[in-house]
């Protein structure tokens, strides 16, 4: 329990980073929520993150055109690397899976290199996406301080807790985030949540 602790406080202090632009600017400041507005539980408090997590994530695969979904890096240390594309798939497989362990099911195979999915296009592949975050929404939901440590086994972060895997999902939605970050900026694209806020025009 103190170990599942110990990856929900550090995914809670280090994935709200997402959001401050690259070039130094500060992040957004938001005001303190009501008392009766704050998380209530340890799934509640990494649910905060996760919302936002996924927005982001959606948001930036959005961005990509998909003329360039197929762009991999070249300079540099990248042999061997997914294009974009492949990339916001990996996630997809790996977000169905962790649901589908977690529900007791069998997951779907070769996530690594995208899975049994059909997807191709961006808008497939969207959809796709979509649909494995619900996915994964809907089984988090489920979980309440009586099934929180009930066993979850299978080849995507096994042997694990249900509250484990949902530190397991957020933290793969990060690690990908943050890679595919790069690959937009490489394309000239500032990233959805790292462009400063609007004004409000007066």
């Amino acid at each position: 329990m103190k170990l599942v602790l110990g990856l929900a406080v550090m995914t809670l202090l280090a994935v709200p980073c997402f959001g401050q632009a690259e070039t130094g600017n500060a992040p957004e400041t938001k005001a303190p929520a009501p008392a009766d507005e704050r998380p209530k539980t340890i799934l509640d408090s990494i649910n905060v993150t996760w919302v936002d997590e996924q927005k982001d994530f959606i948001a930036l695969a959005e961005e990509m055109p998909e003329g360039k979904w197929d762009f991999k890096p070249t300079r540099g240390e990248f042999k061997d690397v997914r294009t974009f594309g492949e990339m916001v798939k990996h996630v997809a497989c790996a977000n169905e899976g962790f649901a589908k362990e977690m529900h007791g099911a069998a997951p779907p195979e070769g996530c690594e290199k995208g899975g049994p999915n059909p997807a191709k296009t961006k808008a497939q592949t969207m959809k796709y996406l979509r649909d494995s975050f619900q996915m994964l929404n809907d089984e988090f939901s489920s979980i309440d301080e009586k099934t929180e440590l009930q066993p979850v086994d299978g080849p995507y972060g096994g042997p694990n807790t249900r509250l484990g895997m949902t530190v397991l999902a957020a933290w793969h939605v990060a690690d990908h985030y943050g890679q595919l970050v790069e690959y937009v900026r490489m394309n000239g694209i500032v990233p959805p949540a790292s462009r400063p806020a609007s004004v409000p025009s007066k």
